[in-house]
């Protein structure tokens, strides 16, 4: 059995809801970045030892949060040592504008993956104008209106994170079995 895990860092609850529709999916464990863009030592633990991490932000000024990058930064212990060497990932974000340059954060990722030695999942749904509205095959992206509440998000978005998070949780099954 492969375990999930979900990291991310929200600044409203915007992305902490995306994030538990895409751990819902994945039966993942959910793991917060805290305000001050740190996780516990047992988290560390938590993540460390998951098959597939799938990394989550807001995007604010075209890119993932500060909060997000100083975790980013941190695994860098991980990445001298090739601990997530072979896991699998994936990503996801959200911004009040159907743009926001969410594509810059979900690169962010994949790069930050790729640098770890990760093996990175896409979202293969077609945009049917619920699931997958925003269109991104690269990895999962949600939007809402700048004023609009975390309990605003389109149902749609809502789930293809939650088909995303179940994506995941297959491909790293498949790769572990």
């Amino acid at each position: 059995m492969t375990k999930t895990v979900v990291v991310f860092h929200s600044g409203y609850g915007h992305t902490q809801r995306v994030a538990q529709f895409v751990a819902e999916g994945a039966k993942a464990d959910l793991i917060t970045i805290d305000a001050d863009g740190n996780l516990s030592d047992a988290d560390w633990a938590v993540v460390d030892a998951a098959d597939a991490i799938i990394f989550g932000s807001p995007t604010y000024m075209g890119m993932a949060s500060w909060q997000f990058k100083k975790f980013a930064d941190a695994t860098s212990k991980r990445w001298f040592t090739g601990a997530w060497k072979d896991k699998v990932a994936g990503g996801f974000t959200i911004s009040a504008s159907p743009s926001g340059d969410k594509l810059s954060t979900i690169q962010y990722f994949i790069t930050l993956a790729m640098q770890n030695g990760m093996i990175w999942v896409g979202q293969p749904a077609m945009n049917d104008g619920t699931i997958n509205r925003i269109g991104s095959n690269s990895g999962l992206m949600a939007q809402v209106g700048p004023t609009s509440p975390a309990a605003d998000i389109p149902q749609g978005d809502l789930d293809t994170a939650k088909a995303y998070g179940e994506r995941v949780a297959q491909v790293a099954a498949k790769l572990r079995g």
